[in-house]
């Protein structure tokens, strides 16, 4: 009888365990398939700002010459192409594209197409990310035997010719590939420490202000985390050893105007506590002395706020990243086995 009672509750435990990890596996399933969606999403809202920008290409580029109607048409077809398609036409937009001599267009389209090729680049990689996490649970024996995937359709990865820094390859006035390193810098509430600037070539004042990270520019054969910690000094005066900056857990990498030249730059985004103080701008090179305006602490709801009131914070997903950057700063350690994730 003892044996019969035993085996019954080992039965049992063995029972809810399976279907506590039943459980599990179809929660997170479910959240792979939400991320897969909304992947999707990212990226046809970045081919579609290619299309427009491709179209403003064709108008500038061409006028109404054939070459810029059919670049135009291309571009039509890529936006209102289904699924199944869409591929195909938007690699076809791309080889149209590639036709184009950037030395005959503006440098601030040149700079405006090489964003919006990064943009689709950034994208069809979360989205393909998305798709391999999304297919190596849903191939999983117990996921299969269970059918937890439901009926729902098998994700697709999304293939098309990466072109973006060919964009770059012209007479324009566009710079070596430049890598940063920069901080977020928490508090003890875990507010961010941003700074204000603006494009220090434009000096009629009509130049647009922008909220960003500390950092800048990495020397050559400087570690990330000493350029960092650098920067952080430079630009704030808070002195830091580089080897407890956290990270570098995130990348952005971007196209944009500034000081006369058209940058593309990496990015590289480490994490480091501090209390809150007043930056110390003595430290401050002559051209930062010139962008940098002013500085605020912002937690994510700060960042909401200025975003609605139309101004711009760099990087754009900030506001959702910073309770990962916090939960990163609670732990306390280094992460210097994590994985890059890729931002914009």
């Amino acid at each position: 009888m003892t044996w019969a009672v035993v085996t019954v509750v080992v039965l049992v435990a063995v029972l809810v365990a399976l279907g506590a990890r039943v459980y599990q596996m179809a929660n997170r399933l479910d959240r792979l398939h939400v991320r897969y969606d909304l992947s999707w999403q990212a990226l046809d809202g970045a081919l579609a700002r290619r299309a427009v920008v491709a179209r403003a290409v064709a108008a500038d580029a061409y006028g109404g010459a054939p070459e810029g109607k059919r670049l135009a048409a291309l571009a039509d077809a890529a936006e209102r192409a289904p699924r199944a398609e869409r591929e195909a036409c938007e690699n076809e937009l791309s080889a149209a594209l590639a036709m184009v001599d950037p030395a005959a267009l503006p440098s601030a389209l040149v700079a405006e197409l090489a964003d919006a090729e990064a943009r689709v680049l950034l994208a069809r990689r979360f989205h393909n990310d998305a798709v391999r996490d999304t297919l190596a649970l849903r191939e999983r024996p117990l996921v299969r035997l269970l059918r937890l995937g439901g009926r729902a359709a098998l994700p697709t990865y999304f293939e098309i010719a990466e072109r973006y820094r060919a964009v770059l390859d012209s007479t324009q006035p566009v710079a070596s590939q430049r890598t940063s390193a920069r901080v977020v810098l928490l508090d003890e509430t875990g507010a961010v420490l941003l700074l204000c600037g603006s494009d220090p070539a434009i000096t009629d004042g009509s130049a647009p202000k922008w909220w960003f990270t500390v950092g800048g520019r990495v020397r050559p054969g400087e570690p990330l985390a000493h350029a960092a910690a650098r920067e952080l000094a430079e630009e704030t005066g808070l002195r830091v050893e580089p080897a407890d900056m956290i990270g570098p857990i995130w990348r952005r990498d971007a196209v944009f105007e500034f000081n006369g030249s058209v940058l593309d730059s990496q990015e590289f985004f480490f994490v480091y506590r501090t209390r809150r103080f007043e930056p110390s701008p003595s430290g401050r090179t002559e051209l930062e002395r010139r962008y940098i305006h002013s500085h605020r602490w912002c937690d994510a709801g700060d960042i909401a706020e200025l975003v609605a009131g139309g101004e711009t914070v760099y990087p754009l997903q900030l506001s959702e990243l910073l309770a990962d950057a916090k939960a990163l700063a609670d732990a306390g350690a280094p992460a210097r086995a994590r994985q890059l994730q890729s931002i914009r």
